[in-house]
């Protein structure tokens, strides 16, 4: 376990190089993962992925209602937190009904609304036209409050490895201002601040399919929401919908997803108009850190 602390700390090391540094991972004949910048025999380019994959399209859908006298659009929000939604009506034919402009609503979490009811203008053809719906989690008309947040982990002390703009993975507008901290596997994690938990991934082993591996999700009361990532397999414990308190246990530590090695990469995101970004916060004590290499310190 130490050994593999060792390998992250040491990878932020030369994070600072330049937001296009090549990784290496290198795996020897021990089982031994070695990560550099130095293109060893046998060693194959650590690719960065920074796309959270939370599999909305079944929560977030547009609907189509018809009836005699044409079609109605519906948006039906499925989740437990406000959804911001922009939908383009495109390549129209015999059509009346639609708007001139995109439309854009926030919707509360589990409902549903009307947008538009369109009709043929001649009774006899179809309609015809495209639907494009964009949607973006969170209301953007809520404004975050100014608070520290608690440390979410119990034990350590553990160390700052990779801290705001770090140019090795902080570098794009929904994990700008994240923070990553080493920490052995099976660490309790907890809530920061209170709300209601949005989101959760619990079943992925290892690398796997989404980049953030297992994670949680947690709206707050203004709108912003924590995201905790990479966590162990099968240890989250809280489930969509439930509201939970400053310091409830979540879940645990892992390596999981784009995981240099174990630690918790944790972020705080609000929507700021049809898209989520990382937002600056600070926790309420210091955190022991490594020098800074990620934002170019001494």
């Amino acid at each position: 376990m130490l050994g593999r602390l060792s390998l992250l700390l040491g990878l932020a090391a030369f994070a600072c190089q330049a937001s296009a540094l090549t990784v290496y991972k290198y795996t020897d004949a021990n089982g031994v993962v070695t990560y550099s910048d130095q293109a060893a025999p046998g060693a194959k380019v650590f690719v960065f992925s920074d796309r959270m994959v939370e599999k909305l399209d079944n929560q977030v859908k547009l609907e189509t209602r018809k009836h005699a006298a044409g079609e109605t659009l519906l948006v039906r929000n499925d989740l437990y937190a406000p959804v911001q939604v922009e939908l383009k009506l495109e390549q129209l034919s015999n059509v009346s009904g639609a708007p001139g402009k995109p439309i854009n609503w926030v919707l509360p979490p589990r409902s549903e609304i009307r947008l538009a009811t369109l009709a043929p203008l001649d009774p006899a053809k179809p309609l015809r036209y495209t639907p494009k719906l964009n949607y973006a989690l969170g209301d953007p008309r809520l404004l975050p409050i100014n608070q520290a947040y608690p440390l979410p982990w119990r034990g350590g002390p553990f160390r700052l490895t990779q801290g705001a703009n770090g140019q090795y993975s902080h570098f794009t507008p929904k994990g700008r201002y994240a923070l990553d901290i080493a920490m052995p596997e099976g660490t309790p994690i907890v809530a920061a601040r209170s709300g209601v938990v949005v989101k959760t991934e619990n079943a992925q082993s290892g690398r796997g399919n989404n980049p953030s591996g297992n994670f949680v999700r947690i709206l707050h009361d203004d709108g912003t929401m924590g995201v905790y990532l990479h966590l162990m397999q099968g240890s989250v414990n809280v489930r969509e919908g439930q509201r939970v308190a400053v310091g409830a246990p979540i879940g645990r530590s892992g390596n999981t997803g784009n995981s240099t090695g174990p630690h918790l990469h944790f972020v705080v995101q609000r929507n700021v108009g049809m898209a989520l970004e990382s937002i600056p916060f600070e926790f309420a004590q210091p955190v022991d850190s490594l020098p800074n290499f990620a934002v170019g310190g001494d």
